[in-house]
């Protein structure tokens, strides 16, 4: 089973490949500028690189949030793209669920730079299975909903594309097959167009 997995997230981004469970791909891509000039050519280099071709592909990965707005996009359309023209399933993984898998307690509370003074944050078992809502917020109000025994797992600069990438392989051998335009974002904050927008009368 081989697998694409990309993350445009943040300006510090990655690419991965994965074969039967084992990374035999990872690239790290930093484009401050943005990643949709660039996403498809270092797609391209790295399925050179393994002798690879797009359709010997059998699924799709994206992390789906929460983070830079247009970068989750650039992402998830990219993956739609190509899982779409290739009748393939394409998959969205959450950057916290990501993240958490680098931790190594039963409880694991993964956090993001939101900006703004905020982190994202969530709350992970070591199955990676969702214990409470992913949020927005001070770090200190976040900390203090957390259990105590909670592992707090800082995720920016964590290498999360290997990570999309085997969550989303472990989802494709338990039988899962999305649909790729059932691909939606996970952005967790409102954008500032929502938020500042005024109603109109």
């Amino acid at each position: 089973m081989r697998l694409l997995a990309i993350d445009t997230t943040s300006t510090a981004g990655g690419l991965a490949l994965l074969k039967d469970g084992l990374l035999v791909e990872e690239l790290s891509l930093a484009e401050p500028d943005g990643y949709s000039p660039v996403i498809f050519g270092a797609i391209e280099a790295a399925l050179a690189r393994c002798a690879w071709t797009l359709d010997s592909l059998d699924a799709f990965a994206a992390a789906s949030g929460p983070g830079s707005f247009t970068g989750v996009r650039v992402g998830l359309a990219a993956v739609k793209g190509l899982a779409e023209a290739l009748s393939r399933p394409a998959f969205a993984v959450s950057n916290l669920q990501a993240a958490a898998s680098f931790g190594n307690a039963a409880i694991r509370a993964p956090w993001l730079d939101a900006r703004r003074g905020e982190i994202y944050g969530g709350l992970f078992d070591s199955e990676l299975r969702s214990l409470a809502a992913e949020t927005v917020g001070p770090r200190e109000s976040w900390e203090s909903s957390l259990p105590a025994a909670a592992e707090r797992i800082p995720g920016d600069g964590l290498p999360l594309a290997a990570a999309i990438a085997r969550i989303a392989a472990r989802r494709y051998s338990l039988g899962e097959r999305p649909d790729p335009m059932s691909l939606d974002a996970n952005y967790v904050r409102r954008s500032d167009a929502e938020i500042f927008s005024k109603p109109l009368h």
